[in-house]
């Protein structure tokens, strides 16, 4: 037999090989349509990958934590007095 053609009907064995894992994960995926997110073993994306496209989370500095909070209070003064004002 010829090398070339050992080698041709290799590759056809590969793929077959190859396809027929293909249908037993699904297989073992579930049958139907699945609802919600993967599990993680399902996912081929390593966590380095992750890190990289996820954006920076923003952090609110002390200040700006103090003037949210002063607005909020303001908010509800002004809510309360509202309330206090229909009441009456």
């Amino acid at each position: 037999m010829n090398i070339l053609q050992m080698l041709d009907d290799l590759r056809a064995e590969r793929q077959q090989i190859e396809e027929a894992i293909l249908v037993i994960e699904r297989l073992a995926a579930g049958s139907g349509r699945r609802r919600g997110r993967p599990p993680k073993r399902m996912s081929k994306v390593t966590a380095a990958d992750t890190t990289e496209t996820q954006p920076k989370k923003r952090s609110v500095s002390a200040a700006g934590r103090k003037r949210m909070a002063a607005a909020q209070k303001k908010r509800w003064a002004a809510k309360k007095a509202e309330v206090k004002k229909a009441a009456a």
